[in-house]
């Protein structure tokens, strides 16, 4: 599990070069960090349930200069302006898609989602829009995981403007 768990992270990590942690293994869940030039990269992932393409991801991301990035990959080439669907229960997620990757347009919306749900079924027309994929994702686990990348990623201080001394 924890081999697959990895594999399926190197598809999301950008940089190769930069060393992968295993935060942990949450029932379908995986979390794990790396550090890219920019700083530390978090973020939980599962697979694809069933016999659908194995290369199907759903990733939630906390980056340095972005938090709470949910991303898809549903295996198969996504068009420019395919219509992405996420369904949480009774929660519809919108996704826009950017070079074959769909992205949440409200990543606060799709997480609250996953952490009161059980499964999650993603919809896209593939390209040239003639057909359709579905894919199913287990959320069993996602709340331990996101919980760890963001213990691993905490939210950056805010910055406190002035310092308390007065100005002469």
């Amino acid at each position: 599990m924890i081999r697959t768990l990895l594999c399926v992270a190197a598809l999301f990590a950008t940089t190769s070069a930069f060393a992968q942690q295993l935060l942990g293994t949450y029932q379908s869940w995986g979390a794990a960090a790396h550090w890219e030039t920019s700083g530390k990269v978090c973020y939980a992932f599962t697979q694809v349930v069933g016999r659908a393409s194995p290369n199907s991801i759903l990733v939630v991301t906390h980056r340095p200069r972005g938090r709470n990035l949910v991303a898809l990959r549903i295996g198969r080439t996504l068009h420019r302006n395919a219509k992405v669907t996420i369904t949480a229960g009774s929660t519809d997620l919108q996704f826009y898609t950017a070079e074959g990757t769909a992205f949440a347009r409200n990543g606060l919306a799709a997480i609250a989602a996953f952490r009161k749900e059980r499964v999650a079924v993603a919809r896209s027309s593939l390209a040239r829009g003639r057909s359709t994929a579905r894919r199913t994702f287990s959320l069993m686990g996602f709340g331990a995981a996101y919980a760890a990348m963001t213990r691993a990623c905490p939210p950056a201080a805010p910055r406190r403007i002035g310092s308390g001394a007065s100005r002469r």
